[in-house]
C-alpha cells in the first residue's frame, strides 16, 4: 500500500485553488485505487471547537486537550506532543464526487504549535541553515513563516508515527510514503523529511505557482508583456532572476521554494511554471520538474438545460438594463491585480461596434469582489432597493471597497460609450436571488452562470493554471485567456494540437521589434504594454465576433467540441496520466539514491 501526505493550509477548509485541487485528486478513481492512505497535514488554533475544526464531513478522533480519544491514538501522538510542547488533532474527512460516484475517507493531522518548545525549534532552524542555508532569523518577524516552521518537525513525526502504528494490527502498512508540500507552506515539513532520509520516504514540491515570480509580474507596470519576454531572453542566455532583477533572498517564500530542488520531484501545474522555476537558479536547470496539470469539470448536459440557463441570464439582464441580449458574457474571478479585469473592458470597447453593425447585443456579468465571502444578502437587497445595485454602486461598505471603486468607474465610462454591449459589475460572492437581489430570476443558481455563458473572459497577467477560465468549456462557452495561462498546455494535449474553436488566446507578450537584449526588455513599462493591449484587444474583438454562434446548430457544435476537450482534461486524466506516473518516478529516484 502507498501513503501520501499532503501538507497544506487547506487541510480542513477549501479556501482557494489548492482546495479545489485536493478535492479533484482525492476523488479521482485511479488515485483512490492506487493511494491506499491519504493524510492531510495542517494547523489549528486553540479555541476552535472540535465540531468545526476539521470542516465539512470531518470527525475528530483524537484531541487530548478536548478529552477525545476514540482508540489507541494517545499512545501514538502523546509522546510527540510532550516532546515538542504542541497539541495534535487527528480525525478524518470524507471527500465525495457524486458525478464520478467516488468517495474517499482521508486522515487529517493538525498541529497547534503556539507554545512549542523553543529550544527544539531553534535547533531545527539551525539544522536547516547548516543543511540548506535557510537563515530563519531573517524571516522570524513574518508570522506566516514562523507558523509553518513551528509545525514542521511535529507534523513529520506525527505522520510517520501514525503510519507506523497501522502496521501493529494491519498487514497493509504502507511500503512507501510520499510527502507533498502544497506551496511554500509545506516546505519546512518536507525539508525535515529530506533530512531524515528514510529509504521508503520520498518528497515532492507541488507548485501551484512560483511565489517569487508573481510579484514581479503583478507589481511592475509592464506586467506579462515585460516579464515573459525578459524570462525567455534570460533563459536563452543562462541568466537567473538574481542576475537580472536583483537578490531575492529578502523574501521568505523565495527562500523556501528555492530549496525545492532537494525534493525528489517538483510538480508544476502549468508549462510556464516549469520555465519560471528554471529562472530561479542553476540548480533548477537539472531538477526533476514534472508537469501535473489541474483538472477541470466536464458535464454532458441536455441542450435544453443550457438554453434555460442562458435564458435566465438574459432575463436578468432585461430586469436590470431593459434589454434581452443575444449573447451573455461572463467573468467569474477573484478581485485581484493578476486577473487584469481592465482587459475585458478593452476588448468590449472594440467589440461594441461589431455587434451593433451585425444587429446583435450582449451583456458581460462580471462576478468579483474584494470581500472573501461577499456581502450579507439583506444588505444587498437593501442596496438594490435604495439605489439600484448592481447597476448603480456607491463608495464604501457594504458596497464598493478598496479598488472596487476605481474599477466601477471604468465600467461606468464604458457603459456610457457603448451601444450593443453593457457590463454589470456584481461585487458579490454567490449567484442567487438570496445573494444578489430580487431582480435576479427566482430559480437562478450558480451553475447558470457556467451553463448559460457564451463567452468566459480571463485574460490574466499571471495565471499558473486557470481552472475558472475553462470551467464553462464543456457547456460550449468560448474561453478567452492569455498565452501565459497554464491550462493552455493541457488544452493542446487534450486536443492533439488541433485548432480549438472554444479557446481564444490573447497574446499581450508579442513585440513588434525594436526591443533587443535583456537590458532593453527590462525597460518595457506601461506605455509599451498599453500600446500592445490596444492592438491585441482589437484583434481579439474581431476574432471573437467571428466565433460567436449565430444559430442553435453553431451553439450545439461549440458545446460538443468543448465537452470533448473538457473530458480529456478531467481530474481522472490528471491523476492517471500525470500525477501518479510522476510520483512513481519520484519513488524510483528516491530508491536509487537510497
Amino acid at each position: 500500500m502507498q501513503a501520501l501526505v499532503h501538507v497544506t493550509h487547506e487541510a480542513t477548509h477549501k479556501i482557494g485553488g489548492i482546495g479545489t485541487v485536493l478535492h479533484g485528486l482525492l476523488t479521482a478513481p485511479s488515485y483512490v485505487r492506487e493511494i491506499g492512505r491519504s493524510i492531510l497535514v495542517g494547523t489549528w488554533s486553540l479555541g476552535t471547537s472540535p465540531s468545526e475544526r476539521l470542516g465539512t464531513g470531518g470527525r475528530v478522533l483524537y484531541s487530548v486537550c478536548d478529552g477525545i480519544d476514540t482508540g489507541r491514538w494517545r499512545d501514538v501522538f502523546r509522546p510527540i506532543e510532550e516532546r515538542h510542547k504542541v497539541w495534535i488533532t487527528y480525525g478524518t474527512r470524507r471527500f465525495e464526487d457524486r458525478e464520478a460516484g467516488t468517495s474517499n475517507d482521508v486522515d487529517v493531522l493538525l498541529i497547534e504549535a503556539s507554545s512549542i518548545d523553543p529550544g527544539r525549534l531553534t535547533y531545527f532552524k539551525a539544522t536547516l541553515y547548516q543543511r540548506f542555508g535557510i537563515a530563519s532569523a531573517q524571516y522570524e518577524a513574518y508570522s506566516d513563516f514562523e507558523h509553518w516552521m513551528r509545525i514542521s518537525e511535529p507534523a513529520y513525526e506525527a505522520a510517520i508515527a501514525f503510519l507506523r502504528s497501522l502496521g501493529q494490527d494491519d498487514s497493509s502498512e504502507p511500503h512507501t510514503v510520499g510527502f507533498l508540500a502544497h506551496e511554500y507552506m509545506g516546505m519546512p515539513t518536507i525539508l525535515k523529511a529530506v533530512m531524515e532520509g528514510e529509504p521508503n520516504v520520498y518528497t515532492a514540491f507541488y507548485a501551484h505557482e512560483v511565489a517569487t515570480i508573481r510579484p514581479h509580474v503583478e507589481n511592475h507596470a509592464g506586467h506579462d508583456t515585460r516579464f515573459y519576454n525578459l524570462l525567455r531572453a534570460c533563459l536563452a542566455e543562462g541568466r537567473s532572476i538574481d542576475d537580472v532583477l536583483g537578490d531575492q533572498s529578502f523574501s521568505y517564500r523565495h527562500a523556501l521554494i528555492t530549496r525545492a530542488w532537494h525534493c525528489d520531484a517538483i510538480l508544476a501545474v502549468g508549462d510556464w511554471i516549469v520555465e519560471e522555476f528554471r529562472f530561479l537558479g542553476t540548480a533548477f536547470r537539472s531538477a526533476n520538474i514534472e508537469l501535473v496539470y489541474n483538472g477541470i469539470p466536464a458535464y454532458d448536459i441536455d441542450p435544453a438545460v443550457r438554453k434555460d440557463s442562458h435564458s435566465r441570464l438574459a432575463r436578468y439582464c432585461g430586469n436590470l438594463l431593459g434589454y434581452v441580449p443575444d449573447y451573455v458574457f461572463t467573468h467569474v474571478t477573484r478581485f485581484v491585480q493578476s486577473k487584469a479585469l481592465w482587459r475585458d473592458l478593452r476588448v468590449l470597447e472594440h467589440l461594441d461596434p461589431l455587434l451593433a453593425e451585425a444587429g446583435r447585443s450582449a451583456v458581460l456579468f462580471l462576478l468579483s469582489t474584494e470581500i472573501g465571502m461577499g456581502r450579507p444578502g439583506e444588505q444587498v437587497h437593501r442596496m438594490e432597493a435604495e439605489y439600484g445595485w448592481p447597476i448603480v454602486h456607491r463608495d464604501g461598505y457594504p458596497d464598493l471597497t478598496g479598488n472596487e471603486g476605481g474599477f466601477y468607474r471604468a465600467v461606468e465610462a464604458l457603459n456610457r460609450r457603448t451601444r450593443a454591449v453593457k457590463v454589470v459589475f456584481v461585487n458579490q460572492f454567490g449567484w442567487s436571488r438570496e445573494r444578489c437581489g430580487m431582480r435576479m430570476p427566482e430559480n437562478m443558481e450558480f451553475m447558470d452562470i457556467r451553463q448559460g455563458s457564451d463567452v468566459e473572459f480571463g485574460m490574466s497577467i499571471y495565471e499558473p493554471f486557470g481552472i475558472a477560465q475553462v470551467e464553462p468549456l464543456s457547456f460550449g462557452a468560448i474561453c478567452v485567456q492569455t498565452n501565459v495561462c497554464g491550462n493552455l498546455g493541457f488544452v493542446r494535449h487534450a486536443s492533439g494540437d488541433a485548432d480549438v474553436p472554444n479557446v481564444l488566446v490573447a497574446d499581450f507578450t508579442r513585440l513588434d521589434g525594436g526591443w533587443t537584449g535583456i537590458s532593453g526588455l527590462a525597460q518595457i513599462g506601461w506605455a509599451e504594454r498599453d500600446s500592445i493591449e490596444r492592438a491585441e484587444s482589437a484583434r481579439l474583438a474581431r476574432e471573437l465576433m467571428d466565433r460567436l454562434p449565430r444559430s442553435e446548430a453553431e451553439s450545439e457544435a461549440l458545446a460538443q467540441s468543448g465537452y470533448e476537450i473538457a473530458r480529456r482534461m478531467s481530474w481522472e486524466v490528471v491523476a492517471r496520466d500525470y500525477l501518479l506516473p510522476s510520483l512513481s518516478r519520484a519513488r524510483e529516484a528516491r530508491g536509487r539514491e537510497a
